[in-house]
């Protein structure tokens, strides 16, 4: 399935009943999973390189998640790398989603991510080293949590700022 074509039963966009805007196209909640899995490897392997002495190595690697995780936030979730890898290789393997979810969520958590990562980035260029690592740590805590359990922290940051009226959804 191309970027451009929604998933099969995802929920219409435009103008609903009442003149409301309906949400954005569902996605298959399993792709974010699998994009965290692979950032959870990236981010750990960024963090053994920072402990381990090659500080270099370990800001190129967060760098390049920094970018992925700005592709994901400003592109969206469905235009990812990591998403159409998912889409191309593992979907096709498994049955349909019992349910789709809102990509709304999983864009924020990838913002949430581009500034994590972003900040340690920026920290490391100016001569904090040990921001890298540390920075990779607390991505890849909130990666892994997505990955291993379906417990997204930039998706719960989301809820808890719609419901306090910081974020009004689309």
């Amino acid at each position: 399935m191309s970027p451009t074509t929604p998933d099969p039963g995802a929920a219409p966009t435009g103008p609903a009943p009442g003149g409301a805007t309906a949400p954005p196209a569902g996605i298959d909640p399993r792709g974010p999973r699998f994009s965290a899995a692979i950032t959870s490897v990236i981010l750990l392997v960024t963090v053994l390189l920072g402990v381990g002495g090659l500080a270099t190595a370990a800001l190129v690697l967060l760098a390049a998640q920094a970018i992925l995780f700005a592709w994901g936030a400003f592109a969206g979730v469905a235009r990812h790398p990591f998403g159409a890898i998912y889409r191309a290789l593992v979907r096709p393997r498994l049955a349909p989603p019992a349910e789709l979810e809102d990509p709304r969520p999983p864009t924020f958590a990838q913002l949430v991510g581009l500034v994590v990562s972003g900040t340690g980035v920026v920290l490391g260029l100016l001569g904090v080293a040990a921001a890298v690592p540390v920075a990779a740590a607390f991505a890849f805590v909130a990666a892994f949590l997505n990955a291993a359990f379906a417990y997204c922290l930039g998706c719960r940051i989301y809820l808890l700022l719609v419901r306090a009226r910081v974020i009004r959804p689309a």
